[in-house]
């Protein structure tokens, strides 16, 4: 399979004041989320000057990719905000492009993960109409040898920023975005979180680390819908309560630096931790590495090639779609389109 471009599929984030009420109306579109609680997650933006780091870091991945691949052009686009992907799309039909490689900022199954990227594809080419270019969703990557290497090597990193005396006796803890509980079984037996929890594996045992905790964060919603958990304040709290020392916080979920790792984490958790008298130390997602882009030159590459995917083994099988077997449908109706191969997913 040829490709003569390539799209950077992310999910966008305001870049000014101005821009942070309209961006969260976006993001939460048709959920019935009432204005104060978008007052309140809005004060987590301002913060930042009102500036999500998100696509300042796509673009230089950008750069990345295009160094990494010369002979493609790349095309970037949002969900939610500017360069939004319909007008990416629009563009790429106008150039001319026949079939494009979509690699998207996420690196799971699920809804959020992997579904709603292609409901974003197909809605792009619908607005570009009939010669929309054909777009191709890589695969899910959670388990490709460089993802595991960049965050084993950010553990690594995060643990020698710890005072010398505290380094031994840190605990390690893996974070991802949560969701509700309902939507984890939505593709088959705890399809995101049994990746997360395979990948966790697979870094922890590449950092060195032969026991890990695995949390969540960022929950939102009613009280009264389950999601998954323990939250991540949560279990600081009981990590402090049993005398921890020092903890390294892995946002393994985030392949970028966003306002969720920038507030939750690195604001309201090193406080706490600071407020406990735990030594805290956050460890670097892949952001704009090199190695990310080598990442989604190797997916193309799979696809052109007809290789084997790259991935590490963990103890359990690899938690693929709906019956956990590999290159089989999640069952969902991106899977049977084709804008999506599902092969390795």
């Amino acid at each position: 399979m040829d490709f003569d471009a390539v799209l950077l599929l992310s999910f966008g984030g305001p870049e000014g004041q101005e821009q942070v009420l309209p961006y969260l109306a976006n993001v939460t579109r048709g959920r019935g989320i009432p204005p104060e609680r978008l007052e309140d997650v809005a004060h987590h933006y301002r913060h930042f000057g009102g500036v999500s780091p998100i696509n300042a870091i796509n673009r230089a991945l950008i750069e990345q990719l295009r160094l990494e691949m010369p002979e493609l052009p790349v095309y970037f686009g949002n969900r939610n905000w500017e360069p939004y992907v319909e007008d990416a799309v629009v563009a790429m039909t106008a150039d001319g492009v026949r079939r494009a490689a979509v690699f998207t900022t996420s690196a799971w199954g699920g809804y959020s993960g992997c579904e709603q990227y292609a409901e974003d594809i197909a809605r792009a080419r619908a607005v570009a109409g009939e010669q929309a270019p054909e777009l191709v969703k890589l695969r899910h990557y959670f388990d490709h040898p460089l993802f595991v290497e960049m965050f084993a090597e950010a553990i690594r990193t995060a643990a020698e920023a710890l005072p010398v005396d505290r380094r031994a006796g840190a605990r390690l803890v893996f974070t991802a975005h949560s969701i509700p509980v309902a939507a984890d079984e939505q593709y088959g037996p705890r399809l995101y979180s049994r990746q997360v929890g395979y990948a966790a594996r697979l870094v922890a045992a590449a950092a060195g680390y032969a026991d890990f905790d695995q949390v969540w964060q960022s929950r939102s919603g009613p009280p009264q819908v389950p999601w998954l958990e323990p939250d991540v304040e949560d279990h600081l709290h009981t990590l402090a309560g049993a005398d921890a020392r020092a903890v390294i916080v892995c946002p393994i979920g985030f392949v970028s630096d966003n306002i969720e790792v920038l507030w939750d984490l690195d604001h309201e958790v090193r406080l706490q931790a600071e407020a406990a008298g735990i030594a805290y130390a956050r460890a670097a997602t892949p952001n704009a590495d090199r190695r990310f882009a080598a990442l989604a030159r190797g997916l193309i590459d799979e696809l052109r090639d007809g290789g084997e995917p790259a991935r590490l083994s963990g103890v359990d099988p690899v938690p693929g779609c709906r019956a956990g077997v590999d290159g089989a449908s999640c069952g969902a109706p991106h899977c049977a389109a084709l804008v999506v191969d599902c092969r390795g997913c």
